[in-house]
């Protein structure tokens, strides 16, 4: 086994090591990364996946407790499901996969015994730089064994994510013997009647896409080419090899027994790479906070709030079910009477306006046939494209909604002299 040892810290990882403090670090798996993808202008989520901050614990200190996550049942369900799935040397998924993946001739035929390799890699966690040496050496030693099956448990992938490193570690990676990469996606969520619950399926899928963004970029970098960013396309020789059709492996019907469904994750993988691309780079995010500004155990909780304040959030309801910190961004959004808080439909339609408060004074403008208009050109506020003042014709058009859609309510209530929208 090659002795791989870790590379000495980047001044970046320096300056995320010093914001975390004193708590150890939370590493940004693909689900985590798949969630900031979904939210590519929420800077607070950016900076504190950057550096492991653990966003539960954070959120306990702030007063705002996340009430979800998984139950230790669910917990210990997939560990032994998984647990079954390797079990015999993955004799069980080697079988799936070469049912709903079949191999080209002259693999794949009837009587193939092509032989089975487990790949030796680097398990100490405390050495992710060695994890993924060992991880890109047993691709590249499977590459040049054609007509093996090489499984790779649990390795350790990189991907930049706005200028810093994500290590993201899928379940399985299975080198076929035609020399195609397939991620493996270990859940226990039943395939009921050859079907899944879709919103599971979709998730799954994102996740497994992030994955195979990831080994693109390894495969790249093995054949020493620059990566095809376009997911659609088909890469030829070893920058090729990643599968973009990723094997999910589920419990079939109420048993536990493993059945799989191949998942196509092209268009996750070209929405993912798009929303990654429009991310700000943490160094300039950091640049925002002051000088010494930490978020470890150490520091008290008016520092602490102080901090996370200084990180610009982007809250939207769909949060809720993606990020342990919404429910304070939540408290942060309904405080500042923030249109964000009602929804990203309802802030899109309501253009430049940025408060409901700004929203009702409009439409109450407009219904009094006032313009819907803000500060005059000699405000101290006024052209900052921030608020409704900058007397677009799209807020006039959205504030004569407003108006409009605030007297049909009054004339449905019978109250058509009550003030628009009643109590704020």
């Amino acid at each position: 086994m090659n002795d791989f040892t870790s590379e000495p810290p980047t001044r970046l990882e320096r300056r995320l090591a010093g914001l975390r403090g004193d708590a150890p670090q939370r590493s940004l798996d693909a689900r985590a990364l798949a969630a900031l993808a979904a939210n590519p202008g929420c800077s607070r989520r950016a900076v504190l996946d950057a550096a492991g901050v653990d966003k539960a614990a954070l959120a306990t200190r702030l007063g705002n407790p996340a009430p979800f996550g998984q139950s230790p049942f669910a917990i210990s369900r997939g560990i032994g499901f998984e647990r079954r799935v390797k079990a015999d040397g993955c004799t069980e998924l080697l079988e799936l996969l070469r049912e709903k993946l079949p191999l080209p001739a002259p693999y794949g035929q009837p009587g193939d015994d092509s032989p089975v390799e487990f790949a030796e890699l680097v398990t100490d966690h405390r050495l992710p730089a060695g994890r993924v040496a060992s991880t890109r050496a047993a691709l590249l030693a499977a590459a040049g064994r054609p007509g093996v099956w090489t499984v790779l448990d649990h390795p350790l992938l990189r991907l930049e994510v706005a200028g810093s490193v994500a290590h993201l570690e899928p379940d399985l990676v299975v080198v076929r013997p035609d020399g195609r990469w397939t991620v493996v996606e270990i859940k226990s969520f039943p395939i009921l009647d050859g079907g899944a619950e879709p919103a599971k399926v979709g998730a799954a899928a994102r996740q497994a896409a992030v994955y195979v963004l990831a080994l693109r970029e390894t495969a790249a970098e093995l054949a020493g080419v620059k990566a095809d960013r376009d997911p659609y396309g088909e890469p030829e020789g070893l920058a090729g090899a990643p599968d973009t059709t990723a094997l999910l492996v589920c419990p079939k019907d109420f048993s536990n027994r493993p059945t799989a469904a191949p998942v196509d994750v092209r268009k996750p993988m070209a929405v993912t790479r798009r929303q990654l691309d429009r991310l700000t780079r943490i160094e300039q995010l950091l640049d925002v906070l002051p000088p010494g500004a930490a978020l470890g155990p150490e520091q008290g909780d008016q520092e602490l709030a102080a901090t996370v304040h200084t990180l610009d959030a982007v809250y939207s309801p769909d949060c809720l079910a993606a990020c342990e910190l919404s429910f304070h961004c939540r408290e942060e959004a309904r405080c500042a009477g923030s249109l964000e808080a009602l929804g990203r439909g309802v802030r899109g339609e309501l253009g430049s306006f940025r408060t409901v408060d700004e929203a009702l004074d409009a439409a109450t403008g407009a219904r009094k046939g006032q313009p819907a208009v803000g500060p005059g050109p000699d405000s101290a506020d006024a052209g900052d494209g921030e608020g409704y003042g900058s007397g677009d014709d799209g807020d006039a058009e959205s504030a004569a909604r407003l108006a409009r859609a605030a007297a049909l309510r009054a004339e449905a209530l019978n109250t058509v002299g009550s003030p628009v929208g009643g109590p704020r």
